[in-house]
């Protein structure tokens, strides 16, 4: 809305009443004043902006709301909008402010008849003058302004008729009032009672949940168009939406599409699909019911129309998707779901441009995200499905270099991404594991010939992303947005397959490096990202986390798991000073850590999966270990942080893995003759006492001897348990003062204990692991020796009379 639905609404209330406003007397017609042009675009002669000026002055000296029409009715008559500059326009602005058409409109809602104007005018100029008002950004996100939007949020949603139900106490009626006056520009006093609805954030909101007897009387479309221009005008300004969501935007607007209300299809559809983009986790949560309903009908809609009809819905519809959290049943949501996806699968098959294609397959990424494969359909469309979706990324990436990739392509190209993807998490989930809540589904299903055929398309899509960043992408594209998503989606493919491709993964190890030390050191047009990703989600409403410089590489540590216990792969890695990043990441981890101390710690995977890219660095390259000055750095972070997670039962798993990469590296250095360095003597001594925490004095219910607190996850930490203990066998060969600390901390009697009170057999793999300890501390140490001997002897040792060759080494 322009200004010129301001001239248009007080020339038709001129047209209708005359010069029945109290104290006005106008001239009759719509003629222009003698002189004066109307031509839109022309410049304002000198004639008309001396009027102008006059009329200008009349406006800003109004006395009373009547004279402050007058004077607007006559600017409109010396020229339209469109010659108007912005400060003039902005001098109209001023004078008029926000009080009147809002009094206005609250007069039109009360039905009081003392301004001898009809509602529908009151409304009509009201809205108008609301609309013109908010075509200036200062203005839309006036106060004023946004407590008129539960009455244009009513009025849309129930049309003229539309009355507030909030029953107001009298000192809210005060405050309300004394809030309307208070934006008055010229401060004198009006004709137009001062009362109004609340404009309270929960007005809108009531209003919009309300029925109202008189839902069939809609507003004619001039107040409609008039009353969405405010809000669209409030929605992009800074904080907009936010404002409209809790004013109550989101059930009026659901209640204006249920009743069909005037523009509801063309403006107020288009508004709320907005505002579910962007703040879409918040609106299901507060008001999931209403949204069904429209997603339920919008649902019905896209199911029922045409094939061409059905393309043009597809980018509407996926905005209205509830956010993966899960705001509905998951009954009533794969119901959904899978009515949408047998709409959805004849567009798959059919032949179409990519440019048809894409809006498509975005809505397919949504689908899968909300229910996986569950509902998509039988095995043989699933593979059409991931073979489209490969087939439009080799196709956008295999383009020659300098090739423009538009935005509407990588979106589409994200999308095809997710599809990717879900497959990989799918065939990765395959087996008869009881154990998930999830039933298999139908992607299960797929032949041996299927599956080959998924996975080749796969890897030749794959083959297509490395080819793209190794030569399509630069340093100074390291921001680009979509070269992160790809990043991200090739690394989630490492993370699973690193077989394939081996030779093209090397070669592009320096760019994957080269990305994330660039994103850990953040700066330029890095800073841009997050927005960006938040833009191009194809998830709607669902949560985005903040961004950090971190995320890369969070998403490349898996594949470097895999990646360090290759030979190949390792040696180019080493040379790319990949551990300084990973040291780096590890020591920002364990600061973060600390600074949550008191809170609830939260455990973080990804410091425990740099650790285990780390040990499979330390056990392939011990010599690296032995001269490395970054491994005495990690050394020193280790000596800090282990004694300080032996009371932190939350990171149990991070303290395995500290305890475990210590040991390792201790058994490879050259150590002095002694435990003098305070440091390595705390570490040695935390890891005696956190190996140790694991025995049980009592009979558990593990095959191992775990005590209970372990015993949730013994699963996950026992193998590095095991080897943390092996590690410690080590380094009692490799460091003999070591003894002398076990015998300090009673670590060997306390575990000969242990092992006494276990009636039932352990587990072989601890069994061996304690076994090629006990025998290098029994071969270093002969006071050990002696007390491992005289244990032994008493014949009460259920699990020490296992250990066949502890047996050999002590009666040595």
């Amino acid at each position: 809305m322009t200004a010129v639905s301001l001239k248009t609404a007080v020339m038709l209330m001129d047209e209708s009443r005359g010069s029945s406003i109290p104290g006005v007397n106008l001239p009759a017609g719509n003629e222009p004043m003698e002189g004066l042009s109307e031509e839109p675009g022309d410049d304002l002669s000198g004639g008309q902006k001396e009027v102008l000026e006059r009329c200008l002055h009349a406006l800003t000296h109004a006395k009373n709301d009547s004279q402050t029409l007058a004077a607007l009715l006559l600017i409109t008559r010396v020229c339209p909008a469109s010659q108007l500059d912005q400060v003039t326009l902005r001098r109209v602005f001023e004078a008029v402010g926000l009080n009147l058409p809002a009094r206005l409109l609250v007069t039109a809602i009360r039905g009081d008849s003392g301004s001898g104007l009809p509602a529908q005018e009151l409304l009509s100029l009201g809205t108008a003058l609301l609309a013109a008002l908010s075509t200036d950004p200062e203005m839309a996100q006036h106060p004023q302004m946004l407590s008129t939007l539960p009455m244009l949020l009513g009025l849309l949603s129930d049309g003229p008729t539309w009355t507030p139900q909030k029953q107001r106490t009298p000192q809210t009626s005060q405050q309300e009032e004394s809030g309307v006056s208070a934006g008055r520009c010229n401060g004198t006093h009006s004709d137009v009672p001062q009362s109004q609805p609340s404009p309270s954030e929960g007005a809108g909101e009531e209003s919009g949940s309300q029925t109202s007897p008189n839902s069939a009387v809609k507003l004619n479309e001039a107040l409609a168009s008039d009353c969405y221009q405010v809000l669209e005008a409030v929605s992009v300004v800074l904080g907009g939406q936010e404002r409209l969501l809790t004013r109550g935007a989101v059930p009026a607007l659901c209640r204006a599409i249920e009743q069909s209300q005037t523009l509801c299809s063309q403006r107020g559809r288009p508004l709320l699909g907005l505002l579910l983009s962007r703040l879409g986790q918040q609106a299901w949560e507060r008001h999931s019911a209403q949204l069904r309903g429209v997603l339920e009908g919008l649902s019905r809609e896209f199911c029922q129309a045409k094939e061409q009809q059905r393309l043009e819905l597809c980018s509407e519809l996926l905005q209205f998707l509830p956010p993966q959290e899960g705001v509905l049943e998951s009954g009533e949501l794969r119901r959904l779901v899978g009515e949408l996806w047998a709409a959805v699968r004849p567009l798959v098959q059919s032949k179409m441009s990519p440019t048809q294609l894409g809006p498509v397959l975005v809505l397919s990424a949504c689908l899968l995200d909300l229910c996986g494969w569950d509902c998509v359909g039988p095995p043989r469309f699933c593979c059409l499905l991931v073979n489209r979706a490969c087939v439009e990324v080799r196709m956008g990436l295999e383009e020659p270099p300098g090739t423009d990739m538009t935005p509407d392509l990588q979106h589409c190209l994200t999308a095809c991404y997710r599809i990717m993807e879900a497959a990989m998490e799918q065939a990765c989930n395959q087996g008869p594991d009881d154990s998930t809540t999830q039933p298999q589904t139908s992607f299960a299903g797929l032949s041996l010939q299927q599956s080959k055929q998924v996975l080749g398309v796969l890897e030749e899509a794959f083959s297509a992303i490395i080819y793209y960043l190794q030569q399509r992408v630069d340093q100074s594209l390291h921001g680009n947005p979509f070269v992160f998503v790809t990043f991200r989606c090739l690394c989630a493919w490492l993370a699973e397959e690193t077989s394939c491709l081996k030779e093209q993964v090397t070669s592009l190890l320096p760019f994957l490096i080269g990305y994330s030390r660039d994103h850990l050191q953040g700066g330029g047009d890095l800073r841009d990202l997050s927005n960006w990703m938040a833009d191009m989600s194809i998830a709607p409403g669902s949560s985005k986390d903040k961004w950090t410089g971190e995320h890369a590489l969070r998403y490349l540590l898996p594949a470097l798991c895999h990646l360090t216990a290759e030979e190949e792969p390792r040696k180019a890695l080493l040379s790319l000073d990949t551990l300084s990043l990973l040291i780096g990441f590890l020591s920002k981890g364990w600061e973060r850590l600390q600074k949550q101390e008191g809170k609830a710690q939260k455990r973080d995977p990804a410091l425990e999966t740099a650790c285990s890219a780390l040990l499979n660095i330390t056990i392939t390259e011990p010599e690296r270990v032995r001269k490395d000055p970054s491994f005495s750095d990690l050394q020193k972070l280790l000596n800090e942080a282990l004694p300080l997670l032996l009371h932190k039962p939350r990171l149990l798993v991070l303290a395995a893995n500290f305890c475990t990469l210590g040991l390792m590296m201790g058994r490879m250095k050259a150590p002095p003759s002694d435990l003098t360095d305070p440091g390595e003597r705390r570490f040695f001594s935390a890891a005696l006492r956190f190996q140790l925490s694991a025995l049980s004095s009592a009979q558990g219910s593990l095959p191992g001897p775990v005590v209970a607190a372990w015993e949730e996850g013994w699963e996950e930490v026992g193998e590095l348990w095991r080897l943390s203990v092996q590690a410690l066998g080590a380094c009692f060969r490799s460091r003999p003062a070591l003894t002398a600390l076990v015998r300090e901390q009673s670590w060997l009697t306390n575990t000969l204990a242990a092992l006494r009170t276990r009636s039932a057999r352990a587990d072989a793999p601890t069994l061996e692991a304690l076994q090629e300890a006990l025998c290098a501390l029994a071969q270093m140490c002969p006071a050990c020796r002696d007390e491992i001997r005289e244990e032994l002897k008493k014949g009460q040792a259920s699990c020490l009379k296992d250990m066949s060759q502890l047996r050999r080494t002590v009666s040595q």
